[in-house]
């Protein structure tokens, strides 16, 4: 038998330690003297005590193990440890790529002004409508129209909170006019169509998220930038992009302070 300053010292873990295990039941003394307390330890504990501590080191919780050491279900917890450990190497990779693809030989100016990030685009209710668009100027015209349109047809339909409109371009390419659109507005509640205005639910998707700030015509840039993010990182799009304009000539004198978000869908490849 062993005294519990020898067995710490045998199985290279702190008195500290062995006396919480032995409170919470997961390894307790062989023996304890019941006039002096002093709790010891036999052989045999030393190899339960590097089984407990085997289990520690792949990441297992106290009541993981007391599960495996009683006998119930290892399989199904050494399973599910290894599948959250993939993921964890899964989002480690994902890391370092991003890594690889700030440090590889991009300009400072253009690490400055872009971030990519991995965001899930909410699901929602919108108003829509598809149009074609002559030109970027003729959005200045368009957008506010369609807004007044909606009001005029139902008063209490109100915009969602945070606001979130969003136009989405349907070419398949980059076209500076005559381009094919389609604008939403998220609300908060459905309503019948009419005319021109269709109302459906847009599912949830996950997408690289790039902020752009300043005018419009500069957008391309931004539209690069996210698409050799998207190919260097191991990423697929999925679907069409999407403008989300968060600041703009309604709020802002100068188009240097225009805000816009692209957001293109993707899945990992």
């Amino acid at each position: 038998m062993y005294r519990i300053g020898d067995f710490s010292k045998m199985g290279r873990t702190t008195i500290k330690t062995l006396r919480y295990y032995d409170e919470i039941g997961l390894l307790k003394p062989e023996q304890t003297d019941k006039y002096s307390g002093y709790r010891f330890y036999s052989s045999q504990q030393l190899f339960q005590l590097h089984q407990i501590q085997s289990l520690r080191q792949i990441g297992l919780s106290i009541d993981e193990i007391k599960l495996i050491l009683s006998g119930v279900d290892s399989q199904g917890i050494l399973q599910k440890r290894k599948a959250e450990l993939i993921a964890e190497l899964d989002n480690c990779q994902d890391q370092l790529s991003r890594i690889e693809f700030i440090l590889s030989g991009q300009t400072e100016e253009v690490i400055m002004n872009y971030h990519a990030t991995i965001k899930e685009l909410p699901e929602c209710i919108v108003y829509s409508t598809k149009m074609t668009v002559p030109s970027y100027d003729d959005y200045f015209q368009l957008i506010p129209a369609i807004g007044a349109k909606v009001t005029a047809k139902y008063p209490d339909l109100k915009c969602s909170i945070p606001e979130y409109c969003f136009i989405v371009y349907l070419d398949g390419e980059y076209k500076e006019k005559d381009f094919h659109i389609e604008f939403c507005e998220a609300i908060d509640q459905m309503k019948e169509d009419f005319d021109d205005i269709k109302f459906k639910k847009v599912e949830a998707i996950n997408a690289v998220s790039v902020m752009h700030k300043g005018a419009y015509a500069d957008l391309a840039h931004a539209y690069a930038y996210a698409f050799k993010w998207i190919e260097d990182n191991g990423y697929l799009a999925i679907d069409n992009p999407r403008e989300s304009y968060i600041d703009g000539i309604w709020n802002k004198e100068n188009e240097e302070d225009w805000l816009t978000e692209l957001q293109i869908p993707v899945k990992k490849k």
